[in-house]
């Protein structure tokens, strides 16, 4: 497969709805993904972040994109990293790739590529929310170094791990580590109050566990 990618803009916003359509519409759970709006897609595109886009023979086929938040915005996830500055807060938002084109490894592409476009002397830390057991989400993450600081309810009430990756401080751990099932909610959520942070996750017994480190 032939791709190519360049950053997107306002003109694009019609592929980049469609795609979005597609890839909600094949999905077996739709509460795994939370769908830009296109007043959320215009802050993006003009210039309130970056938007990434693969096309193949000039067709849109993903897109994934980056957000500098608003300040003041309720829920600020730099507070949930424990950020001190959240002018210095990148989130990494949607990552979409329609379904006739998975399995190609476009989100670890689409990941460094996207990269490649933000000014690191600008931001301190990039920041995430994925549903539990959205694997392709959570794995995707995980492979980018960043770490589940936060397992709470966002979003008017959906449950959400809260990713952070400090672009700053290498953090250092000790010698403590626990495995916890995805499916124990306070289990994971009192590791992550006494200090524990989510580094890694692995299919055991037919289930996901995440495991926690400090």
């Amino acid at each position: 497969m032939n791709l190519t990618y360049r950053l997107l803009n306002e003109r694009d916003l019609a592929a980049i709805q469609a795609v979005q359509a597609d890839v909600c519409a094949a999905l077996d759970d739709p509460a795994i993904l939370q769908p830009l709006s296109v007043a959320e897609l215009l802050n993006i595109l003009r210039g309130n972040g970056v938007m990434l886009g693969v096309f193949s023979s000039e067709q849109l086929v993903a897109f994934r994109a980056l957000l500098k938040p608003a300040v003041d915005e309720d829920e600020h996830l730099g507070a949930d990293v424990g950020a001190t500055d959240f002018t210095r807060v990148l989130y990494q938002e949607i990552s979409n790739v329609h379904p006739d084109v998975r399995g190609q490894g476009l989100q670890k592409l689409m990941a460094s590529w996207i990269m490649d476009k933000v000014d690191s002397a600008n931001f301190d830390w990039i920041c995430a929310t994925v549903m539990p057991y959205n694997i392709a989400s959570l794995k995707d993450k995980f492979a980018q170094g960043m770490y589940v600081y936060a397992l709470k309810l966002k979003y008017g009430g959906k449950l959400r791990y809260v990713f952070g990756k400090n672009l700053r401080d290498e953090r250092i751990f000790g010698e403590e580590m626990v495995q916890v099932s995805m499916r124990d909610t306070e289990t994971q959520q009192q590791l992550l109050a006494n200090g524990f942070v989510g580094v890694s996750m692995e299919a055991l017994e037919g289930d996901w566990f995440v495991t926690y480190r400090k």
